[in-house]
């Protein structure tokens, strides 16, 4: 999407999906999003999966994530502006630099920037739950497939990519799970007209549910129920953001 800026373009870095090409990482659709409702003018560098850590290592960008063990889990998105300099690694950073540089566009930030970095955190705990139904649906590389399924493996302590699919009543239950916590969310939209938990009008936060649910409407076979659930607020707000996906 353009800005009305005829600066140099910011590098977007999303993780690229096997052919064809398509955006599908929940954090870097959360950096899509914004970029787009800021006009932001960027372009996008596409990254293999197998490349992330060498990519985020290249651009200098220290891990912002961790495994228990505190070994870096490096990962994306990352943006270079060029108009100030910066390279960023986090999507909540990311969304902070872009509405403290980019006065192009609505703000992202109606309330306190704490409130948002709270709301994060928990959206994420939430759908981290759902996120062990992702694994199958993910559209890895044929190329470099093998290699990303073994790491996803060593990262998740499973001895083999079969062990990582859930399936069955495990996956069942799994769901329930899910909509159970997705619950706690839910009650967020309960003052609003909709379809954004602000009304007509979506910020950060719905970009923030948004992100995570483009990712499960690409890899989860389960997305038509889930976009259901607690009365469709989550098929709503997935519509409610599609003029914020711009083009890739």
């Amino acid at each position: 999407m353009a800005s009305t800026s005829s600066s140099e373009p910011i590098i977007f870095y999303d993780i690229a999906s096997g052919p064809p090409l398509r955006p599908y990482a929940p954090n870097p659709w959360k950096t899509r999003y914004a970029l787009n409702f800021k006009r932001a003018n960027f372009v996008t560098q596409w990254v293999d999966l197998s490349e992330v850590t060498a990519t985020r290592k290249s651009l200098g960008v220290d891990p912002v994530r961790f495994f228990s063990n505190g070994e870096p889990f490096h990962t994306l998105p990352a943006i270079k502006d060029p108009s100030t300099n910066t390279v960023v690694g986090d999507s909540f950073d990311i969304a902070v630099h872009l509405d403290k540089k980019h006065p192009t566009g609505a703000s992202l930030f109606r309330q306190s920037i704490g409130l948002y970095a709270a709301f994060n955190a928990q959206i994420d705990s939430i759908f981290f739950i759902g996120a062990a139904l992702c694994p199958q649906g993910l559209p890895l590389n044929p190329e470099t497939a093998e290699q990303c399924k073994a790491e996803f493996c060593r990262r998740a302590g499973f001895k083999t990519w079969d062990e990582l699919i859930v399936r069955g009543e495990d996956r069942k239950k799994v769901l329930t799970e899910f909509q159970a916590a997705l619950g706690e969310a839910a009650k967020f939209f309960r003052f609003s007209d909709g379809p954004f938990i602000g009304g007509k009008d979506p910020d950060y936060a719905d970009i923030i549910i948004g992100g995570w649910l483009m990712f499960m409407s690409q890899v989860v076979s389960e997305w038509e129920e889930i976009r259901s659930w607690h009365s469709g607020v989550w098929g709503r707000l997935h519509d409610g953001l599609e003029p914020y996906r711009g083009t890739w």
